[in-house]
């Protein structure tokens, strides 16, 4: 016979999808943060890293979820 307490009942992996699922949200908004912030930079800027308007333009359009 089994006997079922608090403890066994207990979802010991909402955790660590909590976690993971902060984790993918900080991700995402720091890919928006940079894709945004790149749209600001000067053709100085740009040659510097040695980018093009058009590269930034790629870059802007993905989507936040898109590597």
């Amino acid at each position: 016979m089994s006997t079922l307490t608090d403890n066994s009942m207990t979802n010991h992996h909402a955790h660590g999808l909590i976690q993971q699922i902060g984790e993918t949200l900080h991700v995402w908004h720091e890919r928006y943060r940079t894709r945004r912030e790149l749209t600001h930079w000067t053709a100085r800027d740009l040659h510097d890293v040695g980018l093009s308007w058009s590269d930034i333009a790629y870059e802007a359009d993905k989507p936040f979820w898109r590597a």
